[in-house]
Parts: C-alpha cells; sequence; structure tokens
C-alpha cells in the first residue's frame, strides 16, 4: 500500500540517497494499493528533492499511479 506515511518514507530514502547513485530505479511491482492522499504528498514534495543530473525512473504495473512529475 502506497499513504501518506510510504510516500514521506520513499521521499526521504530518495532524498538520503540522490547524492550516491547514478540512477535510482522505483519498482511499484508490490504495491497492492495507492491510496490519493499518498499520491498527493508525493507529488507535492516530489519536485522539491529532484536533482535533475540523477535520473529517477518508476516501473512496474503501478507506475501510472504514482506520478513522477
Amino acid at each position: 500500500m502506497f499513504d501518506g506515511n510510504s510516500a514521506f518514507e520513499l521521499l526521504n530514502t530518495l532524498r538520503e540517497n540522490s547524492n550516491r547513485s547514478k540512477c535510482i530505479l522505483i519498482d511499484t511491482n508490490n504495491l497492492k494499493e495507492v491510496y490519493p492522499f499518498g499520491r498527493e504528498v508525493f507529488y507535492r514534495n516530489f519536485s522539491k528533492i529532484r536533482n535533475q543530473q540523477m535520473p529517477i525512473r518508476f516501473v512496474g504495473p503501478n507506475v501510472l499511479q504514482i506520478p513522477p512529475t
């Protein structure tokens, strides 16, 4: 499940590891449900942490439910 807590956890992990990786791959395969609040939390905060030099790719069947913009 991807809720508000999951969104913040993912954002914190991305923030902590963005300078250590050349590329980050986020696999959405095991998400059984994406809650609107989690999606909104992620969407509103992702641009603040995104490093334009490092690509972040979303893959898996739920990729369209978590907007990487």
